[in-house]
């Protein structure tokens, strides 16, 4: 990145600190009286009826009279974020509010790129703070960049261009949401007060997306791989049994590695599984929301568990063959200590009971997974939304709480779904004997 010379910069605000609305007044050269005017301004923009208060119809017309396409999504969210009571409308005093909390906001993370402190962003202090959030861009798409933003054309981004450019975005502000919100809007120009779609704080490359999946699938498999034996070997059991013996017996029989039987399977099936399971669910969710009434940005928790079945019998259909031959490695006699080896379990399966064999006992296996996906999904949702809302007042769930939502639906579904996990099980492990999975138990 070569530097340019550096234009002389308007903005008195100079140096970093602590960040409150009187540097906002000054990065905008606005007087308390002439900033409630504009804020009073927009909120009657939105407010074309004169009610006193915006719903989302309100807000979808006002961002869309601003030229922002219906398929972002962004009414419902910016109703959430703004409606601090939530009875489904947003007053001027709510409306007040939000301004005053993204103005801070926007000011915070201007003046996190202005490490010269000079009051403007230069295009070489973009361009680093791109560069350590991870985001490689060549000077062209960093002109672009700036072109988008510096409405002016003078070279630089002040804060009152800085703002106009992300006003109305409803989610947490950082470099790396900024620069795929530019990269969403850059083709068409929709105005100063663009916003980005739904979900794109989490924006990564998607090849990221699964190698993360992946390698996290593999060590919550291995993690969990002995209790997941210990519980295969229970439920095919149609005697009266406990933990601790069929423990004994396997730590006798196989030793420890015993407990890490088709664990190799099962990490290679769990990264196509949550894949083909989360791309089909927001696949669906965007689809049913697109022929929703007004309130297309939620399906509510009835559509999510429509959406989250669905999801799940298509990933439990395509992985279905791995699952069906990880019971049999799992359930099948040692021999001398010896689990059986997985090619030749599955050749067997394939000479002595055909193609067809590994897919018998889908039905029932799809009957217990769609409601196990349909609970597990649809509470995890609810369950980020509700925190989201409620408890870290609209920020974005961390680490510990997704897990402890995980933890939490994913409990509750396999609760719920167990019954049907046992008969699926057994059938499983005794089909090449019966057809009928009553018959094995």
């Amino acid at each position: 990145m070569e530097a340019k010379p550096k234009p002389e910069c308007c903005n008195p605000v100079k140096k970093r600190g602590p960040v409150s609305m009187e540097h906002v007044l000054l990065a905008l050269g606005e007087t308390k009286e002439e900033r409630d005017l504009r804020i009073r301004s927009m909120f009657s923009f939105f407010d074309a009826a004169d009610v006193g208060f915006l719903d989302y119809t309100q807000i979808e017309k006002g961002l869309s009279a601003l030229q922002i396409p219906a398929e972002y999504k962004y009414a419902n969210d910016l109703l959430k974020v703004c409606d601090a009571n939530r009875d489904g409308c947003v007053d001027y005093y709510e409306f007040k509010r939000y301004m005053d909390d993204k103005e801070l906001e926007l000011y915070r993370i201007f003046q996190a790129i202005d490490v010269e402190h000079s009051g403007c962003i230069l295009p070489e202090e973009l361009w680093d703070a791109l560069v350590k959030a991870g985001i490689q861009i060549n000077d062209e798409k960093l002109a672009q960049f700036v072109e988008h933003v510096d409405k002016d054309n003078n070279g630089i981004i002040t804060f009152e261009e800085w703002r106009d450019f992300l006003l109305l975005y409803p989610h947490e502000a950082n470099v790396e949401n900024i620069y795929h919100h530019w990269e969403r809007v850059c083709h068409v120009d929709i105005g100063e007060h663009a916003v980005i779609p739904q979900g794109i704080n989490k924006h990564v490359p998607r090849i990221n997306s699964f190698i993360a999946g992946g390698i996290a699938g593999a060590v919550s498999r291995t993690a969990t791989a002995p209790f997941d034996r210990l519980k295969v070997v229970l439920q095919v059991q149609t005697t009266r049994t406990s933990i601790l013996p069929a423990v004994t017996k396997i730590l006798k029989e196989e030793g420890l590695l015993g407990f890490f039987r088709g664990n190799g399977l099962n990490i290679v099936k769990v990264t196509p599984e949550s894949a083909i399971k989360f791309y089909t669910f927001e696949m669906l969710k965007d689809v049913i929301g697109e022929h929703m009434g007004d309130n297309k940005g939620d399906i509510g928790a009835g559509g999510k568990l429509v959406v989250g079945g669905v999801a799940g019998a298509v990933a439990q259909s395509t992985i279905y063959p791995m699952d069906l031959v990880k019971t049999r490695l799992q359930t099948c006699a040692s021999e001398g200590g010896k689990a059986p080896h997985l090619g030749k379990l599955t050749r067997d399966i394939w000479v002595q009971e055909g193609p067809r064999a590994f897919y018998k006992g889908l039905v029932p296996s799809i009957f217990g997974i769609i409601p196990y996906a349909s609970i597990d999904l649809t509470v995890y949702e609810t369950l980020r939304d509700f925190s989201r809302t409620h408890i870290l007042q609209d920020s974005e769930p961390g680490p510990l709480v997704n897990i402890c939502c995980g933890a939490i639906s994913g409990a509750l579904g396999a609760t719920c779904i167990y019954p049907l996990q046992v008969i699926r099980t057994r059938y499983y492990r005794n089909v090449h004997k019966s057809p009928f999975p009553i018959i094995c138990l």
